[in-house]
This record gives structure tokens, sequence and C-alpha cells, in this order.
């Protein structure tokens, strides 16, 4: 079964922004500052910064009363739009969000700043070295 769930948890980047659509509905959007796992303790924290909007008056109303820099977490799912004429088509990804709560400053877990886990290792390597499993 196909699945499009979506957890983000960070910090509001900037202040919420409202727009009127054709039909009369509100759209709400804002971006997620989302910090990445640190392969190497060397440098910057390296961030992304996750478009959301939702179209819920209700979540709307828990993000507009949030400041940027405050943290939240959102439930929703990926979308994919697609904007312009044929010729020259924009897509834009966001986080279409149903559900919001504003959250405490997580406190980081040691395991968070662990060694990046390995990839996927071999069929063989898992089932020793004759391959069966």
């Amino acid at each position: 079964m196909d699945r499009n769930e979506v957890v983000l948890a960070g910090r509001l980047s900037a202040a919420v922004e409202e727009y009127a659509m054709p039909s009369g509905d509100m759209a709400t959007k804002w971006r997620v500052i989302v910090r990445r796992r640190r392969r190497h303790k060397r440098g910057p924290a390296l961030t992304d910064s996750i478009p959301c909007v939702t179209f819920d008056p209700e979540v709307a109303e828990t993000v507009r009363g949030l400041k940027p820099r405050d943290f939240v977490e959102v439930t929703g799912a990926f979308r994919c739009r697609v904007f312009g004429p044929s010729a020259a088509k924009v897509w834009r990804y966001e986080v279409e969000v149903s559900a919001a709560r504003p959250v405490e400053e997580p406190v980081p877990e040691p395991s968070q700043e662990m060694a990046p886990s390995r990839g996927p290792r071999k069929v063989a390597q898992l089932a020793g070295a004759g391959g069966q499993i």
C-alpha cells in the first residue's frame, strides 16, 4: 500500500504568510528549518528549509500564533505542485500540513551526534560466508 506521511520537527523560519486563493479559500504558508545530522563534528550544522502550506483554518491559527525561531512539529503529506504555461512549467514541492503544534526545544540525544549509520549491507554479508539466508 502506498503511504505519503511526513512529520517534521524544527524551527519556524520567518513570519507566516497568507494568500487568498481564487476560490476564496486561504492558503497559509511558512517554512520549517530542520537540522541535519552532522557527519563530522567540524564545521557548521547543515539545515534544510522545508516549505509548508495548509488550507485548514485551525492549523493556520496554530502557526499564526508562533514567532520566528519557535519550535513546531507538523504532520502532513508531501506534495508536488505544477505552475505556469506548458512551455515553462515550474515544479514546487511542499508539505501540505494537516496538523501542527508548538513543541519545547528538543534536547539532543547522544545518538544524534554519533557517526552516521552504515549503508545497506550486501545480502551475502548478512547471511555469512555461505551466502544463504
